[in-house]
């Protein structure tokens, strides 16, 4: 950082440290229709302790794309908390869902839909860990740490490198890693990846729709990070043309048969319904994502399904220690690093654990697009 930004730093850090005498705030943080978060505090009187503790609140939907200008309160229903790594103390952040005035989910609270399926299939214990790639962006959105008006050395030395030239913002990623483990969030593993200035974090093992929650969270998380260091964060899935990787958000998926010896039968089973929705999956798998999905670049082809042990040019892969031990779990390498992690984990327990409704989650992208 610069200068002047060390002393702004220093001197917000003696009003931080003041008492609040008994008040916390709770930034409350929700996901507009855009796909982007956005967020705003509020002073609570004590302690929380539960999620029903905290208050339903309320915002302007017509300037975030969720309303009209005549109809546009939109409600804000806490289903997360987490301990604020900024503010600290007591302070907590608060991931919301939006709903409308007349209680029904807003548009693009795709949550919603994923909470019932996993509700109606909580005996399968279907786990998810989702690897979630981002490329660093500076404030003119160059890929940060690029040569001006250059590019770097072609692909080879970045992906999990170490040393001056192989890695950007490592000070960034260390502290968006410090800050998701303070809130409490299942962060399990960073590494930087196969394009220079684009890195991963791992979220989960988690269950059900707490696997969204924690994604949503962590990716606040960075953005709140990354305005201190003044960098932009980008999720698109092929920020770069040319002979640069894209950026994705892999997804592994077991269930409690998957796990236990014999498993590797019921992840064939998955990996065949998996193949006759290719096309159902693919709309809820993030846009842009035919930039990305080109069969080069350890992708598969978009418009073909494929699947393979250690195979990362596969739509499904299965780990070599896998295949070896004959049970664990599967990666899904198709979705783009701009997903709504509802959706995706929504989509994949309807498909793999069988649906209550016909195709709950491909009527979730209609309505969306609608």
């Amino acid at each position: 950082m610069a200068d002047s930004s060390i002393e702004k730093t220093q001197i917000l850090q003696k009003y931080l440290e003041l008492d609040q005498r008994g008040r916390i705030i709770a930034e409350y943080v929700w996901i507009d229709g855009t796909g982007n978060l956005r967020s705003k505090g509020r002073t609570l009187k004590k302690k929380v302790t539960s999620i029903d503790q905290l208050p339903e609140w309320n915002f302007d939907g017509s300037s975030t794309n969720q309303a009209p200008g005549h109809d546009s309160d939109i409600y804000l229903k806490p289903v997360a908390f987490y301990p604020d790594p900024f503010r600290r103390g007591d302070n907590i952040v608060v991931l919301a869902a939006c709903y409308n005035n007349d209680g029904t989910p807003n548009k693009f609270n795709h949550r919603h839909e994923a909470a019932k399926l996993f509700a109606a299939h909580k005996d399968e214990e279907i786990w998810f860990g989702l690897e979630q790639e981002y490329t660093l962006l500076d404030m003119y959105d160059n890929v940060y740490g690029w040569p001006k008006g250059g590019f770097p050395a072609p692909q080879g030395p970045y992906y999990c490198g170490v040393g001056t030239g192989k890695v950007y913002a490592r000070d960034l990623i260390e502290a968006h890693y410090r800050a998701c483990l303070y809130s409490g969030l299942e962060l399990s593993g960073i590494n930087a990846e196969v394009m220079p200035s684009q890195w991963e974090f791992q979220v989960g093992p988690c269950t059900g729709v707490d696997l969204g929650d924690q994604m949503w969270m962590a990716r606040y998380l960075l953005h709140r990070v990354a305005e201190e260091f003044g960098i932009k964060i980008s999720f698109h899935p092929k920020p770069l043309k040319g002979d640069w990787n894209g950026a994705g958000c892999h997804t592994n998926v077991s269930t409690k048969e998957m796990r236990q010896p014999g498993g590797m039968k019921y992840i064939e089973q998955a990996i065949e319904k998996l193949s006759k929705r290719h096309a159902e999956h693919i709309k809820l798998y993030g846009t842009d994502n035919e930039l990305r999905l080109t069969g080069r670049h350890e992708t598969a082809s978009m418009t073909a399904f494929s699947s393979g042990v250690a195979n990362r040019g596969s739509s499904i892969r299965i780990p070599r220690s896998v295949a070896k031990e004959g049970c664990g779990y599967f990666e899904d390498r198709r979705p783009a690093s701009n997903i709504d992690p509802y959706l995706v984990t929504g989509i994949m327990c309807e498909t793999v654990c069988g649906a209550i409704d016909s195709a709950n989650m491909t009527k979730e992208f209609e309505r969306e697009s609608s």
